[in-house]
C-alpha cells in the first residue's frame, strides 16, 4: 500500500489532476504553511498558484471556461490541499459553493455574468448565512431585504464570513417578506442576494462594511469576518434565480456541497496527522528502541489509519451520490460528522505520540491540533448532523400503516 485513502475507479484525467495538486501541496504549501499560519498571513502566492492550476474553475462547466469536473474530483483535491494547510482549502470552498449555487439556481444572465470570471479566479466567491445570535438556527435570520422600485434595500449583520475581505462576490441569505403573507413559514420567506463588492476591509461599497478579521484560535491565514449591511441597495436582477422566497433551499443545496468539502478537509488533516505521527514514531527512541516498536504506539497507529480510511470512504460515497443527481443530505451529514470527529481523534493521537514536542510551535502537529476543532463546527455541528441523519433515517425506515 503506497499510502492511505486511495480512491478506486478514477479516470486518467482525475488521477492526473490529483497528482498535480499533490505535487503542488508538497512543494508549495507544506514547506511554508506553519510559518504563514503563525503569522496569520494570507497565502497570496499559494492562491496565485491555484489560479494558474485552474482550480478556481474546477467544477465550473466548460462552456463558462471551467474544467467541468465532478464534486468527487473537487473533494479529492480539497483533501489533498487540506493535508497541506486547511486554511487554503477554506479559501476555495466558499468560492465553489457560490459557483455551484449559480450553476444550479442562477438565471442565464447571472451565469453568463459571473461564472467565466469565477473560473479564472478574477471574481472570488463567499457565502453568508450565519448571524451573531442564531448559530445553526437558520430560520431565526433577522437580516432583511425590502423592495424599493427596481432595487432591494438590505439591512442586518452577518457573522463568520469566510473570505469576507478577499472575496468580490458574496451570496447573502436574508428575509424578504415581499409576496409572502404573515404566517408564512420562515424558510419560505428567505432570499439569496448576489452582492458584488471590492476586496478589503471597511466600507467596501455604499451600505456594506466588512470589519477587520476575527482573531481565531486556528484556521488562520484565511480572513473570517462579519458583514454589516446598512441601507445596502441591490438591483432586483441580483436575486439568485430571479425570484424571492427560494433562498433557503438554494443555500441548503450549497451547504450539502460544503459538508462534503468539510468531510474532505477532515480527511486531509487526519491524513497529515497520521503521516506526522507514524514518521515521528519511527524516529523517537525510548527504552532502547523506536517508540513505533512499542505495542501501545502500534495500537494507536492502527486505530488512526483505520479512522482515516473509514472517513475517506464515507466522503467519497457522499460526493459520488451528489454527482449522480440523487439527494445526498444523509450521506453528506454522515460523512461530515464522521470525518470531523475522526479528524479530531487522529490529530490528538498524533499529538500524544509526539509527547512534549507536540506542544511546541516548532512542530507541525501543534498547528493541526488548533485547526481540527473548526471542523467540528463548520457547516453544522455534530448535533445538527445527527438531527439531519436521524430525520432522514426515519423517512427511509418509516413503518407503513
Amino acid at each position: 500500500m503506497a499510502r492511505l485513502a486511495q480512491t478506486a475507479g478514477l479516470t486518467d484525467v482525475q488521477q492526473e489532476i490529483l497528482k498535480t495538486v499533490r505535487e503542488f501541496v508538497d512543494k508549495e504549501i507544506i514547506p511554508v504553511a506553519t510559518e504563514l499560519e503563525h503569522r496569520d498571513e494570507y497565502p497570496q502566492a499559494i492562491v496565485d498558484g491555484l489560479k494558474e492550476l485552474g482550480l478556481f474553475g474546477l467544477m465550473i462547466p466548460e462552456e463558462y471556461g471551467g474544467l467541468g469536473e465532478s464534486l468527487l474530483t473537487y473533494a479529492l483535491c480539497v483533501e489533498e490541499i487540506a493535508r497541506g494547510w486547511m486554511s487554503v482549502s477554506g479559501i476555495i470552498n466558499t468560492h465553489f459553493i457560490v459557483a455551484y449555487m449559480l450553476k444550479q439556481h442562477g438565471t442565464q444572465e447571472q451565469k453568463d455574468h459571473f461564472l467565466p470570471r469565477m473560473a479564472l479566479g478574477e471574481v472570488r466567491g463567499a457565502f453568508s448565512m450565519s448571524e451573531p445570535a442564531l448559530g445553526s438556527d437558520v430560520s431565526a435570520i433577522t437580516s432583511k431585504a425590502v423592495r424599493d422600485g427596481d432595487e432591494y434595500v438590505l439591512n442586518g449583520q452577518k457573522m463568520w464570513l469566510t473570505n469576507g475581505g478577499s472575496s468580490t462576490l458574496v451570496a447573502v441569505l436574508v428575509r424578504s417578506d415581499e409576496g409572502h403573507p404573515e404566517g408564512t413559514a420562515p424558510h419560505k420567506s428567505m432570499t439569496t442576494f448576489l452582492v458584488e463588492k471590492e476586496p478589503g476591509f471597511g466600507e467596501v461599497r455604499p451600505g456594506l462594511t466588512i470589519p477587520g478579521k476575527i482573531d481565531k484560535m486556528g484556521y488562520k491565514g484565511v480572513d473570517t469576518t462579519e458583514l454589516i449591511m446598512d441601507g445596502l441597495r441591490i438591483p432586483a436582477n441580483r436575486v439568485l434565480g430571479g425570484a424571492t422566497g427560494r433562498g433557503f433551499y438554494q443555500m441548503m443545496d450549497g451547504v450539502e456541497v460544503g459538508r462534503v468539502n468539510v468531510a474532505a478537509r477532515g480527511c486531509g488533516v487526519a491524513q497529515r496527522a497520521f503521516e506526522l505521527g507514524v514518521g515521528y514514531a519511527q524516529q523517537r527512541h525510548t527504552f532502547g528502541k523506536p517508540i513505533a516498536q512499542h505495542q501501545a504506539i502500534q495500537f494507536k497507529l492502527a486505530e488512526m489509519a483505520t479512522k482515516v480510511e473509514a472517513a475517506h470512504a464515507m466522503m467519497v460515497n457522499a460526493a459520488r451520490k451528489k454527482d449522480s443527481g440523487e439527494r445526498n443530505d444523509l450521506e453528506a451529514g454522515m460523512a461530515k460528522y464522521l470525518a470531523s470527529e475522526y479528524c479530531k481523534e487522529v490529530v490528538e493521537d498524533a499529538f500524544r505520540i509526539h509527547g512534549g514536542y507536540g506542544f511546541s510551535k516548532e512542530y507541525e502537529i501543534e498547528r493541526l491540533y488548533r485547526e481540527a476543532p473548526m471542523l467540528l463546527i463548520g457547516e453544522g455541528t455534530a448535533e445538527i448532523q445527527k438531527m439531519i441523519i436521524g430525520r432522514r433515517l426515519l423517512e427511509e425506515y418509516r413503518i407503513q400503516g
